[in-house]
């Protein structure tokens, strides 16, 4: 298993061009990332650039604040699903959440998913602005209202994941739904501990490969799906494979 398919490649910044999203593609092309994540602008753009590949194009809805009405929401994600979006990122309503309005929380991740159908749901928690007992109960809202993912952060905020956070989501949701941890990750070891914590997609915006050095990652989630794809199509040859990881 390749770290590449655990990124999506992100460019939020409001500034970004038409040829800085090119420029994003291309690499996430050459990289063989599994997704791009975008401002709803340009999803369009993307996916046609991204038509002969295998790399998903990502949006956010409700960014960075989350505080928009719902029905604005509920037209942006579809709108960019209309225009090509694979997933869509939207961000929680933390007013909401802090008023303990858990009601309004609820429809607001709904409305979203209804709209969207089987396109898979991102939730976006700003774990900086919330304590532990809130990240619980902002999962547990999130699962009630059938998201697909829980996202850590918007990268806009005071500070981005955690793997205390990442943690915390975890043991809350189980195997319920799945993780994307997002802000601060720039290099390989950082990503592979996020991985380990069960995080099941890394956003960042710097280009994390496989290391090609004699460091082995034997204890991490890349290095037992490895071993076991290698077990499947070959028996006889998970062990040699592992002894030779070892030397």
């Amino acid at each position: 298993m390749e770290i590449s398919k655990y990124i999506d490649y992100t460019l939020l910044k409001p500034s970004s061009t038409e040829r800085d999203i090119i420029e994003l593609c291309n690499t996430a092309i050459e990289n063989r990332f599994y997704s791009v994540c975008i401002s709803s602008c340009y999803v369009s753009l993307a996916k046609q650039f991204l038509a002969d590949s295998d790399v998903k194009v990502c949006t956010v809805v409700g960014f960075p604040l989350g505080s928009m009405s719902t029905e604005a929401k509920v037209y942006e994600a579809e709108k960019a699903i209309e225009d090509g979006a694979d997933e869509i990122d939207m961000v929680i309503n933390l007013g909401y959440l802090k008023s303990r309005n858990h009601v309004s929380v609820l429809k607001d991740i709904t409305d979203v998913k209804l709209a969207i159908g089987k396109t898979p749901l991102k939730v976006i928690l700003e774990i900086s602005e919330l304590n532990k007992n809130e990240i619980i109960k902002a999962c547990e809202i999130c699962l009630d209202a059938k998201a697909d993912f829980i996202k850590t952060s918007t990268g806009f905020s005071k500070s981005g994941a955690t793997l205390t956070a990442v943690k915390i989501i975890k043991k809350t949701i189980r195997n319920k739904a799945k993780i994307k941890a997002s802000g601060g990750i720039a290099d390989f070891d950082t990503a592979i501990k996020y991985i380990d914590a069960g995080a099941d997609r890394i956003g960042t915006s710097k280009i994390i490969k496989n290391k090609t050095s004699n460091r082995q990652i034997i204890n991490t989630k890349i290095y037992k799906e490895y071993i076991e794809t290698v077990s499947n199509m070959n028996p006889s040859s998970t062990n040699a494979q592992s002894k030779k990881v070892k030397n």
